[in-house]
């Protein structure tokens, strides 16, 4: 199967907010529930310690993914760490309940660009379920900008172009319906549109089986990086890990030391 960049909702800049707000929450609350990214931990760890930092800029943040979980993990070793959000489209909602849950979280309430992220936002930056939202000319400024910025990146999928991953979503609307109840902020209009205008888990039934079709292969990770310039100033590392009964897929370029 080869990657197909299709629509998505959450793509959209007419989708009203409130609804994107409501599908990136369920993201959030999931994979912080499921600690979905365990497994991405040595990981993150290793780019921190060899990028020398101790602030991440997590860019296309949606409603925070699974940072919540993995800022407790990574704080027992490095106890200054800071997190900031950011987004296209900032759900600032998200935003105030992740900072509200631990104060070394804050965020840019403004739009963020991932192609082109500010000079002044310094710190190893980090995409979370959003890589493959980035058609593949994006995707590449994405790495080329942290390439010219002489900034370390870590990207993670939680998806892939395999049936098992459709299949898994197809079950999405299940999981939207158990979970609303317990997705903070609560929001009375999350339960309007979830159970009585069930617009929430049929609009993340599409986004999450169109998401495993867009995402890039690790073949494909490589092929993007073959069109960058001084791609060589990172070291790069792509892989893919066992999470659960899914998987997660990561393409990481790090800082190397004395540049």
């Amino acid at each position: 199967m080869k990657r197909i960049h299709l629509f998505e909702f959450e793509d959209q800049k007419w989708f009203p907010i409130f609804l994107r707000n409501y599908g990136t929450d369920f993201l959030q609350f999931l994979s912080n529930k499921t600690k979905l990214y365990k497994p991405i931990l040595p990981i993150l760890k290793k780019v921190l310690q060899e990028s020398n930092t101790d602030q991440i800029i997590d860019l296309a943040s949606g409603g925070g993914g699974g940072l919540l979980w993995l800022n407790e993990q990574l704080k027992k070793e490095n106890p200054n760490l800071k997190i900031l959000l950011t987004d296209y489209f900032p759900n600032i909602s998200a935003f105030e309940y992740t900072k509200k849950q631990a104060d070394n979280f804050e965020y840019v309430s403004t739009s963020i660009d991932a192609r082109n992220v500010p000079k002044e936002l310094i710190g190893i930056r980090t995409l979370f379920l959003s890589f493959h939202h980035f058609k593949p000319i994006d995707a590449e400024k994405i790495l080329q900008n942290a390439i010219d910025s002489n900034t370390s990146i870590a990207i993670f999928e939680a998806q892939e172009q395999k049936f098992s991953s459709i299949l898994a979503m197809l079950f999405s609307p299940i999981t939207v319906f158990f979970t609303t109840p317990f997705i903070r902020p609560f929001k009375i209009g999350r339960i309007i549109f979830t159970y009585l205008i069930p617009i929430v888990p049929l609009f993340v039934l599409w986004d999450g089986v169109i998401s495993s079709l867009r995402t890039y292969s690790t073949k494909e990770m490589n092929a993007l990086l073959k069109n960058l310039k001084n791609k060589d100033n990172l070291t790069w590392e792509i892989g893919r890990l066992k999470s659960g009964p899914g998987v997660l897929l990561y393409l990481v370029g790090t800082k190397q030391k004395g540049k």
